[in-house]
């Protein structure tokens, strides 16, 4: 059997362990467009300001792929794929055969068409180990930097760039940063951290247009009508699932390639995992893109176990973004905001002094949402509590509690919470 992957981020990791858990005489090839080994996508912020090396990006064993016996073809880009023949093409023009396919590309970073953009030398993205390299590379002559995008990915870009002790200003369209993940009291926390560190924020606001002479940038205009003056600009809008090669085959491709509990997608024998395919949601069961680090690993293993012929299947995502800035941690999961506030009891304690906030959403007893800022240490808890529909009305006053934890949790609850760790008295 021969399997190729697509793609070498997290996803693939969970496949390979998949394939070989079910499999260990395959060959297997992975293909990647970038020229590292697996590494820790949310270590990037930390090896541009310095905090950590490039030894310590890996997060696999060194004899990874030596051990599970995978072929490894590193800067090598994937440009079609023919599921008639079953091969796929790369841009050099060579073709590799396959008799089952995983496609685990990930996202591709998100460029509006935005005024004065072509051209210009100093526009990037924050998604990849060389996009951090290419921002620490020109770190010398950069003074001023704007950064389009108050997301995930826009906070960790200017944390990067503030350790390197650079004047950076935050600009996001929605009323609060971190609008997709949290709420507004946990956003306006965030807020409060960034600004103490001297991070300008500025909402409700977007680049309309880049200004300056040929390649040099002097600043940017925003929708307001108001001026920043910079020299660098990181646009952090957000990323598309990658699957662009696929345009002109038979796979169906929606936001991002729509795979059943297997993770197959609509052609027999081709797979997607992680944030390139778009998988069930763990409440809906609506089909939707899942960029969670966590479960592109679960997918993959679905995925490699499923493509070896063994029995695995999806039980669905749940929403799950986790960040630490300036040492305040922060977590959601499952439903955050819910669009009718009316069917749903929501408990809330803040602190802003402190930088501490704390969000529980619950439905019919059962928690089915929580944002944590400042003490995350219960957060496997919480999202074990989601999982399994636990009625929490036995524990439902201590939930805020900074002290809740498995004390608050009756026998039978915690058996059913940590049983794959053992029984626990």
């Amino acid at each position: 059997m021969n399997y190729v992957i697509i793609g070498n981020s997290v996803a693939a990791v969970g496949a390979i362990r998949g394939i070989r858990g079910v499999d260990d005489k395959g060959n297997i090839t992975v293909i990647s467009r970038e020229r590292h080994i697996a590494y820790g996508r949310p270590l990037i912020s930390y090896l541009l300001g310095g905090l950590i090396t490039e030894k310590r990006m890996a997060y696999l064993p060194e004899d990874f792929y030596e051990k599970n016996r995978v072929n490894l073809l590193l800067d090598a880009e994937v440009v079609g794929v023919d599921s008639t023949r079953k091969q796929v093409k790369l841009a050099a023009g060579d073709t590799i055969g396959y008799d089952r396919l995983l496609v685990a590309t990930g996202g591709d970073p998100f460029v509006p068409p935005i005024e004065g953009l072509a051209g210009k030398e100093r526009i990037f993205t924050f998604t990849t180990w060389d996009d951090a390299e290419k921002l620490k590379g020109i770190a010398a002559d950069m003074e001023r930097v704007v950064v389009i995008g108050g997301g995930l990915i826009g906070l960790k870009a200017a944390e990067g760039i503030h350790l390197l002790g650079k004047q950076i200003t935050i600009v996001e369209l929605a009323d609060r940063i971190l609008s997709a993940a949290f709420d507004r009291p946990a956003g306006r926390v965030v807020a409060k951290k960034m600004k103490a560190n001297g991070i300008d924020v500025i909402t409700e606001d977007t680049v309309v247009r880049i200004e300056g002479e040929g390649a040099r940038i002097s600043g940017v205009t925003l929708k307001s009508g108001d001026y920043i003056s910079c020299d660098t600009v990181v646009v952090a809008i957000g990323v598309r699932p990658a699957a662009g090669f696929l345009k002109g085959s038979t796979v169906d491709v929606n936001r991002g390639i729509v795979v059943n509990d297997t993770m197959e997608t609509s052609v027999k024998g081709i797979y997607a995992a992680g944030d390139v395919a778009e998988a069930s949601d763990f409440f809906s069961g609506q089909k939707n893109p899942m960029p969670i680090w966590p479960d592109a690993y679960i997918q993959g293993d679905v995925a490699g176990t499923a493509m070896a012929g063994g029995k695995k299947t999806y039980g669905g995502g749940l929403a799950m973004n986790s960040i630490e800035l300036f040492k305040v941690p922060t977590i959601s999961m499952g439903i955050t905001n819910p669009l009718e506030p009316k069917e749903f009891d929501i408990l809330t304690y803040q602190d802003m002094e402190n930088y501490q906030y704390r969000k529980i959403v619950l439905q019919d007893n059962r928690l089915v949402g929580a944002v944590l800022v400042g003490q995350v240490d219960r957060a496997g808890i919480f999202s074990g509590l989601i999982r399994e529909k636990v009625d929490v009305t036995p524990f439902k006053e201590q939930l805020l509690a900074p002290d809740f934890g498995i004390i608050h949790l009756t026998k039978e609850i915690r058996n059913t919470l940590f049983a794959p760790y053992g029984k626990v008295a």
